[in-house]
This record gives structure tokens, sequence and C-alpha cells, in this order.
């Protein structure tokens, strides 16, 4: 991995100043590879005769969990292998059978996962002290969230705001929920906010908006590595695989990909050289 960009000194006149940050959830702030809806995802699937490789699973990671399904039964290698299950291909009924049972085996096990990264409550804090606002957006729907939020906030991580898809009608990558942040935290115009996570669909929610994208690679589903997976990883696979999902960041439009979560803040301060939150 070639050696992350430190930060230049920039005096405070020409700081122009990031207000807020809007994490994602799995794999970003909570939920180490952003394993839960994998894990469910296999599962349901599996039980209709669907056999998922890990790449399959989370090549959609980030969208709202039906547009999720639906991507998925679009590609021909699982549409074949519904066709082979049922003699037919599926359809909307399908997609909303698939999604109710995936949202309840979900609802049993995302509190289990939904641990902070190491690293996330440190980084929150700090962003805190430097006056920025921690607001956060997912594919879960409310309900979900309402098991991952307790569970988090025990822990330590609580944002200050949280929008889910049923919130706004659309998941990423429309802007809609960080447009909904910023509303409810008092923060504009999109050049003062930054999308921060671990998925495509993160980093083009936050184009979208206007915002600055910022891809986070340890402990992200576009790794797709759980916290023993990633420390049995020879350093010159981790080196390959955080390259390959730079590339991918990059192509999707992020300004920064950094390494871990912690160099956010330091990540912040490049921005705003750059103009971050110009009016």
């Amino acid at each position: 991995m070639k050696q992350q960009k430190k930060a230049r000194d920039v005096t405070v006149e020409n700081r122009k100043k990031i207000e807020l940050v809007v994490f994602d959830w799995a794999g970003t702030t909570v939920d180490y590879g952003s394993r839960a809806p994998s894990v469910v995802f296999d599962r349901v699937f599996s039980a209709h005769g669907v056999k998922l490789t890990r790449s399959e699973i989370d090549r959609p990671m980030g969208m709202e969990k039906k547009a999720h399904i639906r991507e998925l039964l679009r590609s021909a290698a699982v549409g074949s292998q519904w066709r082979q299950s049922y003699g037919r291909d599926w359809d909307e009924t399908d997609v909303e059978a698939l999604y109710q049972e995936f949202e309840s085996a979900l609802a049993q096990v995302v509190a289990e996962y939904s641990v902070p990264i190491p690293g996330v409550i440190e980084t929150v804090e700090k962003l805190r002290d430097m006056g920025i606002k921690i607001g956060s957006t997912t594919g879960y729907n409310a309900d979900i969230m309402a098991h991952v939020t307790v569970r988090a906030a025990d822990l330590g991580y609580s944002p200050d705001c949280l929008v889910t898809p049923d919130k706004t009608g659309a998941g990423r990558p429309a802007p809609f929920m960080v447009f909904r942040c910023m509303e409810e935290l008092g923060v504009y115009p999109p050049r003062a906010v930054v999308k921060a996570g671990d998925t495509v669909m993160d980093i083009l929610e936050g184009k979208n908006a206007g915002a600055w994208s910022v891809g986070i690679l340890t402990g992200s589903s576009i790794l797709g590595l759980d916290q023993d997976e990633y420390n049995d990883t020879s350093a010159e696979e981790l080196d390959r695989l955080k390259d390959e999902a730079t590339r991918r960041y990059i192509e999707a439009g992020a300004d920064l990909v950094i390494d871990t979560i912690t160099q956010l803040p330091e990540a912040i301060g490049i921005l705003e050289a750059r103009g971050g939150g110009d009016r």
C-alpha cells in the first residue's frame, strides 16, 4: 500500500470549515467487515437453492436491502440458479418474500455484530472536539437500526442523527439521506459535509449530494475481511486488496481514501485546504 499523504499545514485564516461528517454504519463504524448482512444474505438465498459467493454478495453492499436483493437476482449466475430451483424467472413477489426473510433473520443477529470498529469511538470524540457534527446513513431500515443503535450506544458510539432509506423513500446512491442529515443538523452547503463509508455506494451517495467523499479501507465491506481474516492475511496480500479497493473508490469519485478511520481528522484537514465548506 502506498504511503498515505500527510495533511498540509494550513493557517486558520485559510481553512474552509468542514462542519459535518456523515458516516455509514456496517463496515464503517460498527460490524468489522460488514459481516451481518453478508451472513444473512447467504443464509436466505441458500434456503432457496441459490449459492452466492462472498464477492457476489458484497458487490452491491451499501444499497437499501430490497434494492440489494434485486441487484443480486439480476446477475446472470443467480438468475440461472433461480430458474433451476423454481423453473421460472424471479419476479417482484420473490423480491418481497426474500426481503421479508432477510429482515426477519437479520433482526435476530444484527445486534451481535454491532460492535464499534477499533478507532471509531476515539475518532468521533476527536471530530467533536474539532466542532464537527456526526450524522449517519445506512442501507438498513429503521426497525433493524433500532437493534443496531442500542448495542452501539451501549458500547460507546452514538451519532447526532440517523437517517434510514425508509425515512427518505430512497436509498443509496441517491443523495437524500445525506440531505436529511444536513437538514436535521443545520449544516450547509454540501461542501461543508464529508460522507465517509466503506462501499462504492457510500462514495456515490456523497458525490451525488455534492459533498466530499472519503473511502475507508480497514474494516470495510469493500475488502470483505472480518477481523480475524484481516489479522491472518499477509502484508503483501493486504496491500494488493487495499490497492484494488482504492482503485474502486477512486473510480467512483472518492476525494480521498484512508487506511483507517483514525486518519479521518487529518483527511478533513486536507479537504479543508482544498476548499471544504467554502460558501
